[in-house]
């Protein structure tokens, strides 16, 4: 759990190349023992911050600190106390899953490799595959041995850039279990996802959005913030009643999720009203129930604010 030293800090930080802003003056603080999520779809800024962070660029202005230092000047001193897995994290195909961890762990000047990458091996339960070439795993199973290159030399930091992007869901939840055993030993972890089901699993997250930071705090605090009012309808034909909805003052935020409508009324409006221009327009309402609002209710009002 979090002791409330800060780790990682970002002032007012802004990065830009050539004429593009990749990132532009955000601010934000990440507690020891954390797992704080980088959240926001591509081009948002978030792989930007955490490179930074990770001491892989500088800032073009603001201030970057990393366990207290400079990560781009001081980033040897900060290499043994950071593990940074990126988007394309480079594992040797024609090395086993063994040679791989036992390579990472010279790398790092591990001293006992052999127990630590035991170790390792049974952390990400890679052991029955040891002696397999990592070209030969599942992509699944590769970020797998890539978590395990990460963490083979202890670091109290992991930095993870969208590790789960493009496996399948099953490897997805498998892999975030595997975050929450390495956060119970005592590592803080800050990750980079697009997904927003990922993001509920942190104890804080930033949404980012064209190079800006949105927003910082707890999932559950942003979705209290989005307010009440929000419904669900399952009806048909849908394209009709969604339609209707949008013709009726006190509807907002209205989106379709397959079959289903979600949307935000006002409290003056009252759910009769949304029953009566349904039926005026002949649809046939299945399902009518309010829910809570969801992480894309809070990102989507957030960056239709901020484009306001």
């Amino acid at each position: 759990m979090s002791d409330g030293a800060i780790l990682l800090r970002l002032d007012r930080f802004t990065r830009t190349f050539g004429d593009v802003v990749a990132a532009r003056g955000i601010s934000l603080a990440v507690r020891r023992g954390e797992m704080f999520g980088f959240i926001g779809p591509d081009g948002a800024g978030k792989s930007t911050a955490l490179r930074a962070l990770a001491g892989l660029v500088p800032p073009t202005t603001g201030v970057v600190e990393t366990c207290g230092l400079d990560p781009f000047r001081e980033r040897k001193a900060l290499s043994r106390r950071v593990g940074f897995l990126a988007q394309r994290f480079s594992l040797y195909g024609d090395l086993t899953v063994d040679e791989n961890i036992a390579f990472f762990a010279e790398l790092h000047g591990v001293r006992d490799v052999a127990a630590r990458r035991d170790a390792m091996l049974e952390l990400v339960r890679l052991g029955p595959f040891r002696r397999r070439l990592a070209d030969r795993l599942s992509g699944g199973m590769r970020q797998k041995l890539a978590l395990a290159c990460t963490l083979v030399h202890t670091p109290e930091l992991i930095l993870l850039d969208e590790p789960t992007t493009g496996v399948d869901p099953v490897s997805r939840r498998d892999f975030w279990r595997l975050l929450a055993e390495v956060r119970r030993d005592g590592t803080t972890i800050v990750v980079s996802t697009p997904y927003l089901d990922e993001a509920e699993r942190c104890t804080r997250i930033a949404l980012f959005s064209q190079g800006r930071l949105l927003a910082v705090d707890a999932p559950g605090v942003l979705r209290g913030a989005a307010g009440d009012g929000w419904h669900e309808l399952l009806a048909a034909p849908r394209r009709v009643a969604e339609s209707a909805l949008r013709g009726l003052s006190g509807v907002d935020d209205l989106e379709a999720f397959g079959e289903r409508l979600h949307f935000r009324l006002d409290p003056a409006v009252g759910v009769g009203a949304v029953r009566a221009v349904l039926a005026a327009a002949d649809v046939a309402i299945t399902e009518l129930r309010p829910v809570r609002a969801s992480l894309e209710d809070v990102f989507l009002a957030r960056i239709r604010a901020a484009e306001a």
